[in-house]
């Protein structure tokens, strides 16, 4: 009789075991995570997309396998991570700006996809329209309104009426934004004059280029742009051409002023998606999101820098004075 109730009592033990090893393997999950450069904005999304991971529970090292890579700026590169990834087969991969969005996308329709910092993910083709896709694919946009940014140069350089931009032409988002200051810029007055940086290496000979052409020169969050910034900068400085941005870490780097997104806060919201993914949602039922979260950053060392006066209505209106 003792030996039965032990048997019983045995067999009770592991079932249990197995029931909460089979548990814990059910928790556990895979994310992995690619940008297309390294840069503060897309480091920011990246770290914002782990914090919300782990205010879910989901722990790197613990129930979370995690990866990531950077594709340094390499479409290429980018390429082959995204085809690493997809054959690594994970429950969701986070591809974080257009191009390296694009790259995974392109390589995949059945492993989840959620894509951060991309401008406009309908003409980039990751996705067929904003709403729920019915695809693989959902994600966070960075997109802004141009009318705001425009109102910011004219607040910043009130009398500016030629508007240099520095983009990369082969990066979409990029493409979308200098189409529409071509529409909106005449209503004001002002003029886009363009110049091509297809690679980081050329920002600094593009934004030459400009100078005795721009009253101010504007960016968008081109990650070849961003991730070479301080070339422009030097640009900016030496031949008094004022510099702003849409990315708000470019203030801190030497641009005078940006209206733009807090890409910490981005990478979070994308995160919240992730962890919908991980809990069982489709990606195909989960619309596309913006942020409608703007912050106004101004530098005013660096409005001295580039022989710009800027206003006290501005500087009051400010989230952050960089100091």
């Amino acid at each position: 009789m003792l030996a039965k109730k032990f048997k019983s009592g045995l067999g009770a033990t592991l079932v249990a075991a197995i029931v909460a090893s089979n548990l814990a393997y059910a928790q556990e999950k895979s994310v992995a995570i690619t940008a297309i450069v390294e840069h503060p904005a897309l480091d920011s999304v990246r770290d914002g997309v782990i914090e919300a991971l782990e205010k879910n529970g989901y722990i790197k090292g613990k129930n979370l396998d995690l990866d990531y890579q950077s594709a340094q700026g390499n479409t290429g590169t980018a390429a082959q991570i995204a085809r690493q990834f997809i054959g690594d087969k994970p429950d969701a991969i986070v591809a974080i700006a257009t191009p390296s969005a694009q790259a995974v996308v392109a390589a995949t329709k059945q492993v989840p996809v959620v894509y951060s910092a991309v401008t406009d993910p309908v003409a980039a083709q990751l996705v067929s329209t904003v709403e729920a896709s019915g695809s693989n694919v959902t994600g966070v946009s960075d997109v802004l309104e141009l009318e705001k940014q425009v109102d910011l140069i004219k607040r910043v350089v009130p009398n500016a009426r030629k508007v240099g931009m520095v983009y990369n032409p082969g990066e979409a988002n990029s493409a979308v934004v200098v189409k529409r200051l071509h529409e909106l810029l005449p209503k004001e007055g002002m003029e886009l004059i363009e110049a091509a940086a297809p690679r980081s290496v050329d920002v600094g000979s593009a934004a030459r280029s400009l100078i005795g052409k721009v009253d101010v020169i504007y960016t968008n969050t081109d990650n070849n742009v961003v991730s070479a910034y301080e070339a422009l900068v030097k640009v900016g400085n030496e031949a008094d051409i004022p510099l702003i941005a849409s990315d708000t870490d470019s203030v801190k780097r030497g641009a005078i002023a940006a209206l733009g997104i807090n890409y910490k806060d981005l990478g979070i919201q994308t995160g919240e998606i992730v962890v919908r993914i991980l809990k069982g949602e489709d990606p195909g039922t989960i619309p596309s999101q913006t942020s409608s979260k703007l912050e106004l950053y101004v530098n005013p060392a660096a409005a001295k820098n580039q022989g710009v006066e800027l206003s006290e209505d501005l500087l009051k209106s400010a989230a952050v004075v960089v100091e």
